[in-house]
């Protein structure tokens, strides 16, 4: 109904908005909740929003349960074998019982399982969890996240000034990010690199870089995206363009991978700085949704003015939206980004205008396998 009201019947949304509030006004009602967890026909549908509520408020716990796991090395131990009870109490030097409590908490969570000898091994999404070095560097960052929405409204009524994750950010509301010192850039710039081979990977499938000879890979960090698609398309070469201490550190990281030759760093501000010349595809990963839109549209401008017509422009990043993808856009990263101090997750409609407005155009979506870690949006210079 709401699909229909939004494609042109407007006389359908009075009966849409009465038909809501009845609806919300059953589903608040402890007397219908009740008699719907009950009734044959509703019943499997009142557990599984008391499923969700639960999770809701548990969900805190849950991520501490997973912390708690990483912090002991407890799944990295269950990855070389199956444990007893008494041998992990002495790997992870916790009281048994409350060993237990934890064993038992990441059972519930599906990070571990029971075997029928009463040993512990990993499940299925703890073995998935523990060979992602992407995920674990995330889940280990989080402890400033956290710390940053200790109080979510003060986070959003911006009277939290100096946060953990803008410190920690270097570049955020910088004035002058080209000149920040290499050493300020390390941490952000060794997680982003740990993060970056699953993107990279999606991208891949979704976009066949082998009709390209060179690729400029801006804000491409410390060269981990340009790498993964070198080595898939050895006639490609490439360069990267980031700050000056960001790229010194991808340089080091292409001279031990034995890329230099096919792969340049060089440091600049692609705010304003000439972009590095000859590129016929110019790629924006993780870059666009860490900055708002009037530094989006200096930044695509900037692209714009250096690269002739036809070029092509690939944006790849998480999007605002429906599913799983968007909610993890809207209810994780924007917050994230509040906390950092700048930037929004954008829906795919909103990009393709402010490219547009930046002399982008011809813009389409790419199909990749799992949009939850990133869109992919190729669009060329007009």
């Amino acid at each position: 109904m709401q699909d229909a009201a939004d494609a042109g019947f407007p006389g359908l949304q009075p009966l849409i908005g009465r038909w809501r509030h009845l609806r919300d006004g059953l589903l608040a009602s402890p007397a219908f909740q009740q008699w719907a967890s009950g009734f044959p026909l509703t019943r499997w549908i009142a557990r599984r929003q008391a499923a969700k509520l639960f999770d809701l408020c548990a969900g805190f716990v849950y991520s501490r349960v997973l912390k708690a796991c990483l912090q002991l090395r407890l799944l990295d131990t269950l990855r070389e074998a199956p444990r007893s009870l008494a041998s992990l109490v002495s790997l992870t030097g916790l009281p048994e019982e409350s060993l237990r409590i934890l064993l038992d908490a990441a059972r519930a969570i599906e990070l571990v399982e029971q075997r029928k000898d009463g040993c512990y091994g990993l499940a299925s999404l703890g073995a998935s969890l523990v060979g992602n070095r992407g995920i674990l560097a995330m889940i280990a960052h989080h402890d400033l996240f956290y710390e940053d929405l200790r109080d979510p409204v003060a986070l959003l009524r911006g009277a939290q000034e100096d946060t953990a994750l803008k410190a920690y950010w270097a570049y955020s509301r910088n004035t002058s990010p080209s000149a920040l010192p290499g050493t300020s850039l390390d941490e952000y710039s060794s997680l982003m690199a740990e993060s970056q081979p699953m993107i990279a990977g999606e991208v891949l499938r979704a976009y066949d870089f082998s009709r390209h000879r060179l690729m400029l890979d801006v804000g491409g960090g410390e060269g981990v995206f340009s790498a993964a698609v070198a080595r898939a398309h050895p006639a490609l070469r490439g360069v990267i363009f980031d700050l000056p201490g960001v790229a010194e550190r991808a340089a080091r990281r292409l001279a031990e991978g034995r890329l230099a030759e096919r792969i340049t760093a060089v440091g600049g501000d692609f705010f304003s700085d000439p972009l590095p010349p000859g590129a016929d595809i110019v790629t924006l990963v993780r870059v666009l949704h860490d900055h708002d839109d009037t530094a989006v549209l200096a930044l695509l401008r900037n692209l714009r003015r250096g690269l002739p017509g036809g070029t092509a422009l690939l944006v790849a990043e998480p999007m605002s939206g429906e599913g799983a993808a968007g909610r993890l856009s809207d209810a994780y990263l924007a917050f994230y980004l509040l906390a950092m101090g700048q930037g929004r997750p954008r829906r795919r409609e909103h990009l393709i205008e402010l490219l547009a407005t930046a002399g982008f155009g011809r813009a389409r979506t790419l199909k990749v396998g799992v949009p939850m870690l990133t869109s992919v949006l190729l669009a060329e210079a007009v």
